[in-house]
């Protein structure tokens, strides 16, 4: 019965389309609460930061007062919100309604204190910065105000200390994919073109995406690729197998980047310093792969033109292979061709003078050089001279055709030592950049985590 009088007594001559003062000049003091309660999703893509919070107010109505010894000692009670004055407060951010519960009552002290609790589903909008994904914090704001009172109506302080409400994570579900690192509030007055001011009350939600799922699923076998790459180079130049096997590996991080690609955040106004990653990393295995095969086309280059320049073997097989320590390139290319070709023009000579001395020496140097045919032997210089030339000149020619090979067989090898030596520059070029490249990321991804 003491509810029901009570009840009856504050609502018979209640007017809620008022604001609840007696005096018109008294302004609505409007006290509020929030606590984060989850973290529900994140929209990179359209900028829309999801949560829900749990929400309060509290301010005091005049015309809700009673006296508890008129109605058995009762200083509490639950009235519909429907049926008293409620403040238009709003969250500027709002771009959805959501799916918040709704409830019915509202609590109201004997000496007018009014206290509204309820939770929300909150869809804000948020300027999300995915550069630094996965190891990216966010700074989402819920603006709160009256969106027709001004400060002179309807003023608006905290409930609690802002120390309080900062590291307050005692309803917060910390199971997902984001943590709640702290809720900072602020106080400030907007006014629009120098007219009346409004209140509004901030509150600060910084949420930082856990790093471990993206770090394992993405970054790992990245890096695996591109050690794979690294080690690849070890394969030997003058073999067919590199290059199919750099074709191989650009393929499989081909197919990595598709699958990958849903997962990454994506934003019209950047990309996340990972997407780059990824790019530099294809590039770079196009890069180890267009080496790979100006070496193979090096290595294989005595077909085109048979002798290394002068320029290249002081530049690769001298003083590369001096700053890059490989060992016996100086040697081999310091006893290379000029003693083969010094020997081939001797041996050369000395077929030619034979040549020369068979077409003019005498039947009797004949007869001892014929031995079982003396029956030829005296048929005439003419006819011993003519198939001692053919001789000769097979034989001369046979000479220079191994000769030839020998030069083409030094021209290879010498190739291929160029080939050898530019690679190991290569390779190691390639390895200074990836490591390089990858040190700086790290150093960034540990700043921003640690900060």
């Amino acid at each position: 019965p003491a509810l029901r009088r009570l009840s009856h007594y504050l609502l018979a001559s209640y007017q809620k389309g008022t604001r609840p003062v007696r005096d018109w000049r008294t302004t609505t003091n409007v006290a509020i609460d929030l606590m984060v309660y989850a973290i529900l999703s994140v929209d990179e893509k359209n900028q829309v930061l999801t949560t829900y919070i749990w929400y309060r107010q509290h301010w005091t109505d005049e015309f809700l007062r009673w006296d508890p010894a008129r109605f058995d000692n009762l200083t509490q009670i639950s009235l519909p919100a429907e049926s008293i004055w409620v403040p238009d407060i709003l969250i500027n951010e709002f771009v959805d309604v959501g799916r918040s519960p709704h409830v019915p009552y509202i609590y109201v002290g004997h000496h007018g204190e009014v206290q509204n609790l309820k939770p929300i589903q909150v869809m804000t909008a948020c300027s999300l910065d995915i550069y630094n994904f996965p190891f990216d914090v966010q700074n989402c704001s819920l603006t709160f105000t009256s969106w027709v009172h001004h400060i002179r109506d309807i003023n608006l302080s905290l409930w609690r200390q802002p120390e309080l409400i900062k590291f307050d994570r005692s309803v917060f579900m910390n199971q997902g994919e984001w943590e709640l690192l702290y809720v900072l509030s602020r106080f400030q007055e907007f006014s629009v073109k120098s007219s009346d001011s409004y209140a509004e009350m901030k509150f600060y939600v910084v949420i930082r995406r856990r790093p471990l799922f993206y770090t394992v699923s993405l970054l790992l076998p990245s890096i695996f690729l591109m050690v794979t790459d690294i080690v690849g180079f070890y394969l030997p130049p003058n073999s067919g197998e590199r290059v199919s096997f750099k074709i191989t590996l650009l393929l499989g991080y081909s197919v990595f980047l598709i699958i990958v690609s849903d997962t990454l955040p994506a934003t019209a106004v950047g990309t996340p310093l990972i997407g780059i990653y990824f790019v530099v990393c294809m590039a770079l295995l196009v890069i180890s792969l267009t080496e790979t095969v100006l070496i193979v086309r090096l290595v294989h280059k005595p077909d085109l033109q048979p002798r290394v320049p002068g320029w290249v073997k002081r530049l690769l097989l001298e003083r590369a292979a001096v700053l890059l320590c490989i060992r016996g390139g100086r040697k081999r290319s310091q006893s290379g061709t000029p003693t083969s070709d010094a020997s081939g023009q001797a041996e050369n000579d000395g077929s030619a003078a034979k040549l020369d001395r068979a077409g003019h020496e005498d039947p009797r140097e004949g007869e001892a050089a014929g031995g079982a045919r003396p029956a030829q032997t005296f048929a005439g210089p003419a006819d011993v001279s003519t198939p001692m030339r053919g001789v000769l000149r097979e034989i001369a020619a046979i000479r220079q055709l191994l000769e030839k090979r020998d030069e083409l067989r030094d021209a290879a090898r010498e190739w291929l030592q160029v080939g050898y030596a530019l690679d190991a520059l290569l390779f190691r070029a390639h390895l200074a950049a990836a490591l390089a490249y990858g040190v700086t990321l790290g150093a960034l991804w540990s700043v921003w985590r640690d900060a």
